[in-house]
């Protein structure tokens, strides 16, 4: 693998089992599965925010929680900084997980409510084996200081519970960073927090890739967020990247008509702008059984026929690293 990219993934594929009711299984003995995340692959460089958006359901954190291989996949590599990562042993695994943390999206379930702040942070460097209680003072309280909880003295021995929304993210931020880790996946980190918050956190995380030089895949929903805060974008549906390119030619001109709809949901704050509304019809379709061919050509505004309905459409390049998965753009 090439040594330019931190985290490279590979025609990764995760499916549950669905486990059916006790007559079900009389009736029927074929397996099912949700197929969550179902051949997709992209590559993170370093000091880079790899943004990876979607609706909901579109299998952005099941994505997140393999390449941290929290879960194991089903099919295809996963690389970290040039290693294969995808099946090696949980003792081999375990100095790996230092170089790569997770921030969740609820900062209300993710901290522990009978933990201080002091408590939280100083976990990660227990749990891989630092013992120096100096060490471990002057990591916590630097952490802090990263994450802007000024002074840090303050809020060390404060519960969950006596902070805000924006600080309890921070803890949680603050946590990911203590062990100075490369790569950092971010799960949707400011969708529980209020509009006013939301800025100072991504703009936290912008600083920190500067001034750490840490890399992020940053999960989200919202397409002006993403835009804010990351360098290049991934478009998911039903387990599948319908598109991918830098974050400014993926929503300034979208090329697949799932992106194109997505964006008409962005508000705009131009009352003269006439910008095209493409609608989305109906509910993210169940992928236990996704349709065949284009897995969106049931709600595409551009749908095509046969082609659409019976071909699954390869990721195309279409020029400047823009990769689009459309019948549109097939030659």
């Amino acid at each position: 693998m090439s040594g330019d990219w931190l985290v490279e993934v590979e025609n990764l594929k995760k499916w549950f089992p669905v486990r059916l009711g006790f007559f079900r299984t009389l009736i029927t003995r074929k397996k099912m599965f949700v197929r969550a995340v179902d051949g997709i692959s992209f590559k993170i460089g370093n000091r880079e925010i790899f943004a990876l958006a979607g609706e909901s359901g579109s299998g952005k954190t099941t994505t997140g929680r393999l390449v941290l291989r929290l879960i194991k996949p089903t099919d295809g590599k996963i690389f970290f900084k040039g290693k294969d990562i995808t099946n090696i042993p949980e003792n081999e695994m375990k100095p790996i997980r230092r170089k790569m943390q997770v921030v969740f999206q609820d900062p209300y379930e993710s901290l522990n409510p009978r933990m201080t702040v002091e408590s939280i942070v100083s976990e990660p460097l227990r749990v891989h084996g630092i013992s120096d209680q100096k060490e471990i003072s002057e990591r916590v309280l630097k952490a802090l200081e990263n994450v802007q909880l000024i002074p840090p003295e303050e809020f060390l021995f404060r519960f969950p519970h006596e902070m805000s929304g924006g600080q309890r993210q921070r803890v949680a931020l603050a946590r990911a960073l203590v062990l100075n880790p490369e790569f950092i996946v971010a799960d949707e980190p400011v969708s529980m927090l209020d509009v006013s918050i939301r800025a100072e956190i991504l703009n936290l995380m912008l600083s920190l890739k500067e001034k750490l030089n840490t890399s992020f895949l940053y999960i989200t929903h919202d397409l002006a967020l993403a835009r804010h805060i990351a360098d290049r974008i991934a478009v998911m549906y039903l387990g599948k990247i319908v598109e991918t390119g830098s974050v400014d030619d993926v929503i300034l001109e979208p090329l697949h008509p799932y992106t194109q709809c997505l964006l008409t949901a962005v508000p705009n704050p131009d009352p003269a702008s006439k910008r095209a509304k493409v609608v989305i019809k109906g509910e993210i379709p169940s992928p236990i059984n996704p349709p065949s061919g284009c897995r969106f050509h049931t709600r595409c505004p551009k749908f095509m026929g046969d082609i659409c309905r019976t071909r699954e459409p390869q990721l195309t390049d279409t020029g400047k690293g823009r990769l689009v998965a459309c019948h549109l753009y097939t030659k």
